[in-house]
């Protein structure tokens, strides 16, 4: 038991190398032996990190369309309370908080990148027939996530096991750190739940307070507000600590790229329509404009020419990365085929008592039952297009098929993204969805408000499929170098996805209400992953056609960029996503580097470095929940901002000075 205990307090020395002919890998907590994982401790802790995740990424992501992972804040609050309670062998318990917690981002992205569209749709169309209830929103969210989970299991091995040291899997890799480092992690929470207090408090004063404006825009000045009604350029930062957080976990490299995707827009294509087409009215894909490009702000250029040029960046992207990981896909179905064929020899019972003798962390859910569970979840998505969304036979019929086949394929494609690189592209794979989905509904008579709602649930159940899909292998990896039981894994994780698909739809609900996502409406909330949605599909179903040329020139930018070997998904989201969003990552990222690469001693860089990704770690999860609450206070009726002290330029003023007191915060907190 002294040695066990003893393996327990590191990863073995192979944990993350290819392995040698020959070689086994043995986890932490040895396949030999049984150690406490589902209990109620564990189970109820898990419930509640996916209540409290759920909320906050849903707002944090319908503002700025980043939705943070959640995975090793759950882990860093795991191992804190259970240090706190000084709970005996709580590593299994640990990792089944974190995996069922883990549902909250993958749940929430699926939901918020496609469904708030149906309520910008509604605003701008006034159709009754573009209608979001709470039980739609769960129903897709829900099911969308048990299809993901369910796909997912039959690649476990292959990628977990078969290619383990092939795949980084970054974000794995940092949370199992986080959950074997065990009284490390315990001392981990206090900068974590300190930098959250700060970022919450921070950004409460601004969404509930206005003692300072959310903004500072280069308009704060006469000669800012002449350049950009005259030459169409303008600077806007966003100066919240959610956010400031994101781009500093997001790191200098990539948070330049996106960043530099939106200087390309905002500084370069914008100015340069308004320069080359000033007095034009650009009427492209059948939309009905009456200004020239002359008369439009610099917002306006963006959100009616620009932007679309983004979306088209962002499809081409997705369709890079499937034919880069064709190989892998065809070897991944290849092996679940090899698999789920095997459920159909007379001698099932067999078959799964074998199972059962194979070593405690090589166990799964029986194919049996991910086969019968398959069928089950299909067949009621269908019920749910045919009876609760289009009331038609045939469209519900083409709808499955379409949702079941992109699903099931590109559940390999965000698996391998996340291997990889540690983020999943699934926005860009939604987008290709929706367009699909558009055309081939509208081509057999499914077309104009009731086409975009079946387009935009369609949508939503593939997107979270592919979310919870990508965000799964993170968790089953964890295990893997662990040593949990994947089976307990894979049971559990569907209450954690039935808890945020409840979760996200009160909240959208709640934030809908309260701001709105329309574009039209003061103070809404960007959604812009959703609005990218609603402005692919509602000329292709009203059949007025799409701004394909944009498209086109988006899509060959995208291409060039990834001849260049630059990565064409962060550019691509950059020029989508709006200007005062984007700088605040570029600033984050800055400060990221400039922690870790202060001091010659690169062991005390690593350690500036960790504490620093904790502090932005709290800003994210303090500022997201705080926005949260702020949203809550206002449905209440109570409002304390003073919108004409907003307006005054010292509002800006003094919103500059408190971000640069926060950033001083950082560079210092990481110096303890």
């Amino acid at each position: 038991m002294e040695e066990l205990m003893k393996n327990q307090a590191e990863l073995p020395e192979n944990a993350f190398r290819e392995l040698k002919e020959g070689e086994e890998y043995q986890p932490v907590m040895s396949p030999k032996h049984h150690f406490p994982e589902v209990t109620g401790w564990s189970v109820t802790w898990g419930v509640l990190m996916a209540m409290l995740f759920s909320a906050a990424a849903a707002y944090l992501g319908l503002k700025v369309g980043q939705v943070f992972e959640a995975a090793i804040p759950i882990a860093i609050i795991a191992v804190g309370v259970s240090a706190a309670a000084k709970r005996n062998k709580a590593l299994g318990e640990n990792v089944i908080i974190q995996s069922i917690g883990a549902c909250s981002g993958s749940v929430v992205a699926g939901a918020i990148f496609t469904l708030p569209a149906i309520y910008i749709l509604e605003a701008k169309l006034g159709d009754p027939a573009l209608s979001a209830s709470f039980l739609k929103i769960f129903i897709a969210s829900a099911l969308g996530g048990i299809l993901g989970i369910l796909f997912m299991i039959p690649f476990r091995k292959y990628f977990v096991k078969d290619m383990h040291g092939k795949y980084p899997f970054p974000e794995a890799t940092a949370t199992t750190q986080v959950l074997v480092s065990g009284e490390k992690g315990g001392s981990q929470a206090k900068p974590l739940l300190i930098a959250g207090l700060v970022g919450g408090l921070y950004d409460f004063i601004v969404a509930s307070l206005g003692w300072w404006n959310s903004e500072f825009t280069s308009r704060v000045i006469g000669f800012g507000e002449t350049v950009a009604e005259k030459a169409k350029l303008v600077f806007r930062l966003d100066t919240g600590a959610a956010i400031f957080g994101l781009g500093y976990i997001v790191g200098l490299k990539y948070a330049a790229i996106i960043c530099f995707g939106s200087m390309a827009v905002w500084w370069l294509i914008v100015p340069g329509m308004s320069l080359f087409f000033h007095d034009t009215v650009l009427n492209i894909g059948g939309s009905t404009i009456t200004q020239t490009v002359g008369e439009m702000s610099p917002e306006d250029i963006f959100s009616t020419y620009a932007r679309s040029i983004g979306i088209g960046g962002i499809a081409m992207a997705g369709v890079i990365g499937i034919i880069k990981s064709w190989g892998i896909i065809k070897s991944a179905v290849g092996l679940a085929a090899k698999e789920i064929k095997g459920t159909d020899q007379p001698k099932q019972a067999e078959n799964d008592s074998l199972l059962n003798k194979q070593p405690r962390t090589q166990r799964d859910l029986s194919f049996r039952f991910i086969g019968i569970a398959s069928i089950l979840s299909i067949v009621a998505t269908f019920v749910f297009f045919w009876l609760g969304v289009m009331n038609n036979l045939l469209f519900a019929i083409v709808a499955i098929l379409l949702v079941t086949v992109i699903a099931f394929l590109f559940t390999t494609v965000a698996a391998n993204a996340i291997a990889i690189v540690g983020s999943n592209p699934v926005s860009g794979m939604t987008l290709m969805t929706l367009i699909l989905a558009s055309v081939v509904m509208a081509a057999i008579g499914l077309n104009g408000s009731s086409g975009m709602l079946a387009a935009l649930i369609m949508g939503s159940v593939v997107c979270t499929a592919l979310s919870v899909a990508g965000s799964f292998i993170t968790d089953l990896k964890i295990g893997y170098w662990l040593g949990t039981t994947p089976k307990k894994q894979e049971s559990w994780k569907f209450l954690g996805v039935l808890v945020s698909a409840a979760t996200v739809g009160g909240v959208m609900m709640l934030l809908n209400d309260t701001y709105g996502f329309a574009p039209d409406r003061e103070g809404h909330l960007v959604a812009p992953q959703a609005n990218a949605m609603a402005a692919v599909i509602e000329p292709m179903m009203n059949g007025a056609g799409a701004p394909w040329l944009l498209y086109g020139i988006g899509a060959l930018i995208a291409i060039v960029l990834d001849r260049c070997k630059i990565p064409a998904l962060a550019f691509a989201l950059g020029m989508f996503i709006p200007l005062q969003l984007n700088l605040p990552l570029l600033v984050g990222g800055a400060i990221s580097w400039y922690v870790t690469t202060r001091s010659k001693n690169e062991e005390e860089n690593k350690a500036r470095g960790e504490r620093g990704t904790l502090i932005a770690s709290g800003f994210i999860a303090g500022g997201a929940l705080m926005g949260v609450v702020s949203a809550l206070l206002k449905f209440g009726g109570f409002d304390f901002i003073n919108t004409a002290w907003l307006d005054n330029p010292w509002s800006q003023v003094c919103s500059l000075l408190a971000y640069f007191l926060l950033i001083c915060y950082v560079v210092k907190a990481t110096k303890k």
